[in-house]
């Protein structure tokens, strides 16, 4: 029996890849994985903590690429571009999955096995992140004291400093809500940027009328990608809520914070409000 021909589309043998590189690999020149994987520095012998402060390291980029997601969000408001926009907050939403995903290994820590390296952390908290804050900002969560821990480093604190003055994400659809006919008052258009958003009716009315008509089908998409968003922040915030009762219970918290009862009340609070209390009125 003669031997079956080879099929002309069959693939050929890989060739070998480049493999000798004058300095560093494109790969690392670009990356700079050299760098991330050299940052762990623990400071305690239980093995743990390398857990604990890869993690935590995971998370920090995770921030700096949601801030960047809706700083481009913000920035496309304001030129009206909607689409834009949404395809920003849709990645963010990817993103947000995949950092409320970080809480899986930590949120399985006995207090024993926590307690094993707590003291590592000193007076370092989460709460001090500054790339967190500005997740926060952005989100409309603002308060000026929250500036004060970074007075140290002047490069943070003059980042933290701008992003309290500018409008939030949440400021710039409010501003386009306006901008496409919907009654917002001047009192809400001209508020003070640096301090928090507070519920307004006017917005929640206008909500309605976007959720209740098909004139405004992007802006309903824009909503809709909001609350994604929103719901995601606050399955963060449950998760980091239930990880440390889990690894702490009601101890006070690193850094001097109140631990368990305080991100019980971070927990309670919505992001983007009046979408939520809107839908009750559609």
């Amino acid at each position: 029996m003669s031997q079956p021909a080879h099929l002309p589309h069959e693939a050929a043998e890989p060739e070998t890849p480049h493999l000798d590189f004058a300095g560093t690999t494109p790969y690392e020149d670009y990356v700079k994985a050299d760098v991330l994987t050299h940052l762990q520095h623990t400071l305690s012998d239980d093995p743990g903590e390398m857990v604990f402060l890869v993690t935590t390291q995971v998370m920090e980029l995770w921030f700096t690429v949601i801030v960047h997601e809706w700083e481009t969000a913000a920035k496309a408001l304001r030129s009206d571009d909607v689409p834009t926009a949404v395809a920003a907050l849709k990645r963010s939403v990817r993103e947000l999955e995949a950092l409320n995903a970080s809480w899986k290994p930590l949120g399985q820590l006995t207090p024993a096995q926590f307690n094993a390296y707590r003291s590592a952390l000193g007076e370092g908290s989460g709460f001090q992140s500054a790339m967190y804050r500005r997740m926060e900002f952005l989100l409309g969560d603002k308060s000026a004291s929250m500036l004060v821990p970074h007075r140290g480093a002047p490069r943070v604190h003059a980042e933290l400093e701008k992003a309290l003055h500018e409008p939030s994400l949440y400021d710039e659809v409010v501003r386009l809500l306006a901008r496409r006919g919907h009654a917002i008052p001047d009192a809400v258009l001209d508020r003070d940027v640096t301090l928090r958003h507070e519920p307004s009716d006017a917005v929640e009315a206008a909500w309605q009328a976007v959720y209740s008509g098909d004139e405004h089908a992007d802006l309903a998409r824009l909503g809709e990608a909001l609350t994604d968003v929103a719901e995601l922040v606050w399955r963060w915030r449950n998760d980091h809520l239930v990880a440390t009762r889990r690894a702490m219970g009601a101890k006070t918290g690193t850094g001097g914070s109140a631990g368990v009862a305080w991100l019980e009340k971070r927990a309670r609070k919505n992001v983007f409000p009046e979408l939520w209390t809107a839908r009750s009125y559609v």
